[in-house]
Protein backbone atom coordinates (compact mmCIF):
# COMPACT_ATOMS: atom_id res chain seq x y z
CA UNK A 1 0.00 0.00 0.00
CA UNK A 2 1.34 3.41 -0.91
CA UNK A 3 0.61 5.51 2.11
CA UNK A 4 0.42 9.43 2.36
CA UNK A 5 1.34 11.11 5.85
CA UNK A 6 -0.79 14.94 5.08
CA UNK A 7 0.94 16.84 8.51
CA UNK A 8 3.87 14.63 8.79
CA UNK A 9 6.20 17.23 11.12
CA UNK A 10 3.08 17.58 13.39
CA UNK A 11 2.18 16.01 17.00
CA UNK A 12 -0.45 13.52 15.54
CA UNK A 13 1.82 13.32 12.14
CA UNK A 14 4.14 12.12 14.42
CA UNK A 15 2.37 9.95 15.99
CA UNK A 16 1.13 8.21 12.80
CA UNK A 17 4.51 7.23 11.71
CA UNK A 18 5.55 5.52 15.05
CA UNK A 19 2.34 3.72 15.00
CA UNK A 20 2.53 2.31 11.49
CA UNK A 21 6.04 1.43 12.23
CA UNK A 22 4.55 -0.71 15.54
CA UNK A 23 1.51 -1.75 14.21
CA UNK A 24 3.71 -3.14 11.01
CA UNK A 25 1.07 -1.57 8.83
CA UNK A 26 1.32 -3.24 4.88
CA UNK A 27 3.47 0.10 3.87
CA UNK A 28 5.14 -0.76 0.09
CA UNK A 29 5.33 3.23 -0.53
CA UNK A 30 5.67 6.40 2.59
CA UNK A 31 4.94 9.81 1.46
CA UNK A 32 5.65 12.30 3.99
CA UNK A 33 3.99 15.29 3.39
CA UNK A 34 3.81 19.21 4.83
CA UNK A 35 4.06 22.58 4.52
CA UNK A 36 6.29 24.23 1.99
CA UNK A 37 8.95 25.01 4.62
CA UNK A 38 9.25 21.74 5.62
CA UNK A 39 9.77 20.50 2.28
CA UNK A 40 13.03 18.23 1.42
CA UNK A 41 13.44 17.60 5.16
CA UNK A 42 14.12 14.37 6.35
CA UNK A 43 12.24 11.93 8.51
CA UNK A 44 13.65 8.72 9.73
CA UNK A 45 11.16 5.69 9.52
CA UNK A 46 12.29 2.28 10.13
CA UNK A 47 16.17 3.19 9.92
CA UNK A 48 15.52 5.10 6.52
CA UNK A 49 15.29 8.49 5.81
CA UNK A 50 12.41 9.88 3.52
CA UNK A 51 12.50 13.39 2.09
CA UNK A 52 9.21 15.64 2.45
CA UNK A 53 7.25 16.73 -0.23
CA UNK A 54 4.58 19.55 -1.17
CA UNK A 55 0.97 18.21 -1.28
CA UNK A 56 0.91 19.18 -5.21
CA UNK A 57 3.74 16.61 -5.89
CA UNK A 58 2.12 14.08 -3.21
CA UNK A 59 -1.04 14.40 -5.53
CA UNK A 60 0.86 12.98 -8.42
CA UNK A 61 2.30 9.82 -6.66
CA UNK A 62 -1.08 8.05 -7.13
CA UNK A 63 -1.59 7.22 -3.39
CA UNK A 64 -3.64 4.10 -2.36
CA UNK A 65 -4.34 5.89 1.49
CA UNK A 66 -3.55 9.47 2.60
CA UNK A 67 -4.28 9.97 6.25
CA UNK A 68 -4.85 13.54 6.93
CA UNK A 69 -3.50 15.71 9.97
CA UNK A 70 -3.02 18.70 8.42
CA UNK A 71 -5.72 21.23 9.77
CA UNK A 72 -9.02 21.94 8.44
CA UNK A 73 -7.87 24.42 5.59
CA UNK A 74 -5.96 21.98 4.06
CA UNK A 75 -8.13 19.10 4.66
CA UNK A 76 -11.21 21.17 2.71
CA UNK A 77 -8.87 22.26 0.08
CA UNK A 78 -6.89 18.85 -0.34
CA UNK A 79 -8.93 15.88 0.31
CA UNK A 80 -11.64 15.84 -2.73
CA UNK A 81 -8.35 16.07 -4.59
CA UNK A 82 -6.72 13.27 -3.09
CA UNK A 83 -9.86 11.42 -3.29
CA UNK A 84 -10.19 12.42 -7.14
CA UNK A 85 -6.79 11.39 -7.76
CA UNK A 86 -7.94 7.81 -6.85
CA UNK A 87 -6.93 7.47 -3.05
CA UNK A 88 -8.96 6.99 0.29
CA UNK A 89 -8.29 9.89 2.67
CA UNK A 90 -9.02 9.24 6.40
CA UNK A 91 -9.20 12.80 8.02
CA UNK A 92 -8.27 13.97 11.41
CA UNK A 93 -9.95 17.38 11.14
CA UNK A 94 -13.26 18.41 12.06
CA UNK A 95 -14.14 20.08 8.74
CA UNK A 96 -15.64 16.55 7.14
CA UNK A 97 -17.44 15.29 10.54
CA UNK A 98 -20.87 16.60 10.68
CA UNK A 99 -21.05 16.29 6.69
CA UNK A 100 -23.87 13.97 5.99
CA UNK A 101 -22.37 12.74 2.88
CA UNK A 102 -19.14 11.40 4.85
CA UNK A 103 -18.80 8.62 7.38
CA UNK A 104 -17.85 9.14 11.16
CA UNK A 105 -15.63 6.28 12.31
CA UNK A 106 -14.54 4.62 15.22
CA UNK A 107 -13.73 1.19 13.94
CA UNK A 108 -15.10 -0.68 17.00
CA UNK A 109 -18.46 0.76 17.00
CA UNK A 110 -19.28 1.63 13.24
CA UNK A 111 -16.17 0.27 10.61
CA UNK A 112 -18.89 -1.72 9.29
CA UNK A 113 -20.40 1.02 7.34
CA UNK A 114 -17.46 1.47 5.05
CA UNK A 115 -17.74 0.68 1.32
CA UNK A 116 -15.88 1.21 -1.36
CA UNK A 117 -17.88 4.43 -2.39
CA UNK A 118 -16.71 6.22 1.02
CA UNK A 119 -13.22 8.19 -0.54
CA UNK A 120 -13.29 10.70 2.54
CA UNK A 121 -13.45 9.14 6.09
CA UNK A 122 -13.83 11.64 9.05
CA UNK A 123 -11.77 10.99 12.12
CA UNK A 124 -14.00 11.80 15.30
CA UNK A 125 -12.59 14.57 17.98
CA UNK A 126 -10.35 12.61 20.56
CA UNK A 127 -12.85 13.80 23.22
CA UNK A 128 -15.64 12.43 21.51
CA UNK A 129 -13.37 8.74 20.20
CA UNK A 130 -12.87 8.08 24.33
CA UNK A 131 -16.31 8.57 25.59
CA UNK A 132 -18.47 6.98 22.62
CA UNK A 133 -15.70 3.44 23.01
CA UNK A 134 -17.40 3.60 26.94
CA UNK A 135 -21.20 4.59 25.87
CA UNK A 136 -21.45 2.32 23.02
CA UNK A 137 -22.04 -1.27 25.18
CA UNK A 138 -23.74 0.73 27.79
CA UNK A 139 -26.29 2.28 25.34
CA UNK A 140 -26.45 -0.92 23.61
CA UNK A 141 -27.68 -2.81 26.85
CA UNK A 142 -29.62 0.07 28.67
CA UNK A 143 -30.71 2.73 26.09
CA UNK A 144 -28.94 6.38 27.09
CA UNK A 145 -31.25 9.25 27.57
CA UNK A 146 -28.85 11.85 29.08
CA UNK A 147 -25.28 12.37 29.28
CA UNK A 148 -23.27 15.61 30.90
CA UNK A 149 -19.88 15.53 30.50
CA UNK A 150 -17.04 17.63 31.25
CA UNK A 151 -13.47 17.02 29.81
CA UNK A 152 -10.02 17.64 31.62
CA UNK A 153 -7.99 18.12 28.17
CA UNK A 154 -4.55 17.96 27.63
CA UNK A 155 -2.64 20.83 26.43
CA UNK A 156 -0.94 18.27 23.59
CA UNK A 157 -4.83 18.59 21.74
CA UNK A 158 -3.92 22.30 21.05
CA UNK A 159 -0.45 21.35 19.57
CA UNK A 160 3.33 22.09 19.70
CA UNK A 161 2.38 25.45 20.66
CA UNK A 162 0.66 24.85 23.30
CA UNK A 163 3.00 22.14 24.61
CA UNK A 164 5.99 24.73 24.53
CA UNK A 165 4.00 27.38 26.35
CA UNK A 166 3.60 24.58 29.56
CA UNK A 167 6.92 23.91 28.97
CA UNK A 168 8.48 27.59 28.70
CA UNK A 169 5.99 28.23 32.12
CA UNK A 170 7.59 25.40 33.82
CA UNK A 171 11.18 26.66 33.28
CA UNK A 172 10.23 29.99 33.95
CA UNK A 173 11.28 31.48 30.07
CA UNK A 174 9.31 33.81 28.40
CA UNK A 175 7.89 33.16 25.04
CA UNK A 176 4.72 32.48 22.33
CA UNK A 177 1.17 31.94 24.02
CA UNK A 178 -1.06 29.74 22.77
CA UNK A 179 -3.49 30.49 25.31
CA UNK A 180 -4.90 33.92 26.33
CA UNK A 181 -3.85 33.09 29.72
CA UNK A 182 -0.96 30.95 31.53
CA UNK A 183 -1.77 27.30 31.99
CA UNK A 184 0.55 26.21 34.38
CA UNK A 185 -1.67 26.21 37.56
CA UNK A 186 -4.73 26.94 35.64
CA UNK A 187 -7.35 25.15 34.30
CA UNK A 188 -9.24 27.34 31.24
CA UNK A 189 -12.95 26.38 30.49
CA UNK A 190 -12.19 27.32 26.59
CA UNK A 191 -11.12 24.17 24.39
CA UNK A 192 -11.71 26.03 20.80
CA UNK A 193 -13.57 28.88 19.92
CA UNK A 194 -16.69 30.28 21.64
CA UNK A 195 -19.85 29.65 19.61
CA UNK A 196 -23.72 32.02 19.57
CA UNK A 197 -24.84 29.90 21.92
CA UNK A 198 -22.17 30.14 24.90
CA UNK A 199 -20.88 26.77 24.02
CA UNK A 200 -17.25 26.08 22.78
CA UNK A 201 -17.05 24.23 19.26
CA UNK A 202 -15.38 21.17 21.65
CA UNK A 203 -18.17 21.21 23.66
CA UNK A 204 -20.48 21.01 20.88
CA UNK A 205 -18.42 18.35 19.17
CA UNK A 206 -19.22 15.98 22.12
CA UNK A 207 -22.80 16.88 22.03
CA UNK A 208 -23.16 16.14 18.29
CA UNK A 209 -20.60 13.64 17.03
CA UNK A 210 -21.59 10.77 19.51
CA UNK A 211 -25.27 10.32 17.72
CA UNK A 212 -23.95 10.61 14.35
CA UNK A 213 -21.37 7.75 15.26
CA UNK A 214 -24.06 5.76 16.96
CA UNK A 215 -27.05 6.80 14.21
CA UNK A 216 -29.02 7.38 17.04
CA UNK A 217 -30.39 10.72 17.79
CA UNK A 218 -32.50 9.24 21.20
CA UNK A 219 -30.46 10.62 23.46
CA UNK A 220 -29.09 13.81 24.45
CA UNK A 221 -25.27 15.19 25.36
CA UNK A 222 -24.01 18.48 27.06
CA UNK A 223 -20.84 19.41 27.59
CA UNK A 224 -18.23 21.45 29.08
CA UNK A 225 -14.43 21.41 28.01
CA UNK A 226 -11.53 22.43 30.29
CA UNK A 227 -7.99 22.51 28.90
CA UNK A 228 -5.21 21.77 32.07
CA UNK A 229 -2.08 21.70 32.33
CA UNK A 230 -1.10 17.71 31.57
CA UNK A 231 0.11 16.36 28.27
CA UNK A 232 -0.42 12.79 28.55
CA UNK A 233 -4.30 12.56 27.54
CA UNK A 234 -7.89 13.79 28.14
CA UNK A 235 -9.43 12.46 30.88
CA UNK A 236 -13.71 12.89 31.18
CA UNK A 237 -16.05 13.38 34.44
CA UNK A 238 -19.02 11.60 32.65
CA UNK A 239 -22.72 11.24 34.15
CA UNK A 240 -25.04 8.99 32.18
CA UNK A 241 -28.92 8.73 32.25
CA UNK A 242 -30.04 5.58 30.99
CA UNK A 243 -33.91 4.62 30.33
CA UNK A 244 -33.13 0.98 31.58
CA UNK A 245 -31.99 0.07 34.80
CA UNK A 246 -28.40 -1.89 35.55
CA UNK A 247 -26.43 -3.68 37.77
CA UNK A 248 -23.01 -2.11 38.51
CA UNK A 249 -21.39 -5.39 38.23
CA UNK A 250 -22.83 -5.80 34.81
CA UNK A 251 -21.55 -2.63 33.59
CA UNK A 252 -17.96 -3.41 34.81
CA UNK A 253 -18.62 -7.01 32.69
CA UNK A 254 -19.83 -4.94 29.43
CA UNK A 255 -16.90 -2.54 29.83
CA UNK A 256 -14.48 -5.13 30.97
CA UNK A 257 -15.36 -7.31 27.14
CA UNK A 258 -15.41 -4.21 24.57
CA UNK A 259 -12.40 -4.58 22.90
CA UNK A 260 -10.28 -1.34 23.62
CA UNK A 261 -11.92 -0.31 26.74
CA UNK A 262 -9.75 -1.77 29.94
CA UNK A 263 -11.24 -0.84 33.33
CA UNK A 264 -9.30 0.29 36.09
CA UNK A 265 -11.89 0.20 38.94
CA UNK A 266 -10.17 -0.86 42.31
CA UNK A 267 -10.82 2.08 45.30
CA UNK A 268 -9.18 0.00 47.70
CA UNK A 269 -6.14 0.23 45.77
CA UNK A 270 -6.59 3.34 44.34
CA UNK A 271 -6.28 1.93 41.06
CA UNK A 272 -8.34 4.39 38.54
CA UNK A 273 -7.58 5.70 35.19
CA UNK A 274 -5.05 8.84 34.70
CA UNK A 275 -3.10 10.48 32.08
CA UNK A 276 0.18 9.35 33.35
CA UNK A 277 -0.89 5.54 33.18
CA UNK A 278 -2.47 5.92 29.68
CA UNK A 279 -0.22 8.41 27.91
CA UNK A 280 1.00 6.18 25.09
CA UNK A 281 -1.26 3.49 25.09
CA UNK A 282 -4.05 2.45 22.41
CA UNK A 283 -6.82 2.02 24.86
CA UNK A 284 -9.73 3.60 26.45
CA UNK A 285 -9.54 3.71 30.50
CA UNK A 286 -12.96 3.68 32.60
CA UNK A 287 -13.52 3.81 36.40
CA UNK A 288 -14.81 5.23 39.26
CA UNK A 289 -17.88 3.62 38.12
CA UNK A 290 -20.35 4.29 40.41
CA UNK A 291 -24.50 4.73 40.50
CA UNK A 292 -25.40 8.10 40.70
CA UNK A 293 -27.17 8.53 43.87
CA UNK A 294 -29.30 11.31 43.47
CA UNK A 295 -30.84 10.55 40.16
CA UNK A 296 -32.33 6.86 38.99
CA UNK A 297 -30.98 4.80 36.45
CA UNK A 298 -27.65 6.86 36.21
CA UNK A 299 -24.27 6.23 36.33
CA UNK A 300 -20.90 8.23 36.66
CA UNK A 301 -17.76 7.53 35.77
CA UNK A 302 -14.60 8.59 34.74
CA UNK A 303 -12.74 8.05 31.12
CA UNK A 304 -9.20 8.45 30.40
CA UNK A 305 -7.04 8.22 26.98
CA UNK A 306 -4.07 9.03 25.25
CA UNK A 307 -5.67 11.95 23.11
CA UNK A 308 -2.97 11.72 20.23
CA UNK A 309 -3.17 7.89 20.16
CA UNK A 310 -6.43 6.51 20.07
CA UNK A 311 -7.68 9.93 19.94
CA UNK A 312 -6.38 10.72 16.49
CA UNK A 313 -3.26 8.54 15.32
CA UNK A 314 -4.75 5.10 16.48
CA UNK A 315 -8.15 5.12 15.47
CA UNK A 316 -6.97 6.77 11.53
CA UNK A 317 -4.69 4.14 11.40
CA UNK A 318 -7.12 1.08 12.79
CA UNK A 319 -9.83 2.77 9.78
CA UNK A 320 -7.29 2.41 7.26
CA UNK A 321 -6.71 -1.77 8.79
CA UNK A 322 -10.29 -2.37 8.26
CA UNK A 323 -9.94 -0.74 4.71
CA UNK A 324 -7.63 -2.82 3.79
CA UNK A 325 -8.89 -6.35 5.51
CA UNK A 326 -12.38 -5.63 4.64
CA UNK A 327 -13.11 -3.03 1.92
CA UNK A 328 -10.23 -2.03 -0.83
Amino acid sequence: MKIAVVGATGMVGSVILKLLGERNFPVSELILVASKRSVGKLIKFKGENHSIVGLEDALKMSVDIAIFSAGGETSLLWAPKFADAGAVVIDNSSVWRMDPTKKLIVPEINAFELTKKDTIIANPNCSTIQLVMALYPLHKAYQMKRVVVSTYQSVSGTGVKAVQQLENEIKGVDGEMAYPYPIGRNALPHCDVFLDNGYTKEEMKLAKEPQKILNDHSFAITATAVRIPTAGGHSESVNVQFKNNFKLKDVRVLLNQTPGVTVQDNIDTNTYPMPIFANGKDDVFVGRIRRDETLEKTLNMWIVADNLRKGAATNAIQIAEHLIANVL
